[in-house]
Formats: structure tokens, C-alpha cells, sequence
């Protein structure tokens, strides 16, 4: 299901989810280490705030976004 301004939203087994593991969940991060250098460089925000805290908990309705040289790119926890 996405929500209505499209951004997908991606389902967590649990309540919560740590901001690396969602990163590469939501194919926002190819590895763990490139969503460690995401965070790292200040590239990743939560419900439009810079994290950078990798272990940082979400929880379901969160919207992770990371800006890539060619755009940015959106997932909602779900």
C-alpha cells in the first residue's frame, strides 16, 4: 500500500525498526555499510529532520527520506 502522495510504504514485522535496517529494507541503502555512510553523511532525514543516529527507532507512519545526487527518494514505515 502507498500512501496518497505515492511514497511507498513499506511493512516492519515488529512496532519498531532501527533506521540502518530500514534503510535496507526499503532498498533505500544497498548494504549496511552504505546505509551507515547515508546516515553518516547527513544524507538520510526523518519526517523532514536530519538523523544521524543509525540506531535510530522508527515506528509505523515515519517517513524516511535519502537525497541522492540525483534525487531523492521516500519510504514510509509501515
Amino acid at each position: 500500500m502507498s500512501t496518497p502522495d505515492s511514497t511507498p510504504e513499506v511493512p516492519v514485522r515488529d512496532e519498531t525498526i532501527r533506521l540502518g535496517q530500514f534503510l535496507k529494507l526499503a532498498d533505500l541503502a544497498e548494504s549496511g555499510s552504505h546505509a551507515r555512510d547515508l546516515v553518516a553523511d547527513g544524507e538520510v532525514s526523518v519526517n523532514g529532520v536530519v538523523e544521524t543516529r543509525r540506531g535510530r527507532q522508527l515506528v509505523k507512519g515515519d517517513v524516511v527520506t535519502v537525497t541522492h545526487p540525483q534525487g531523492a527518494a521516500s519510504a514510509v514505515v509501515g
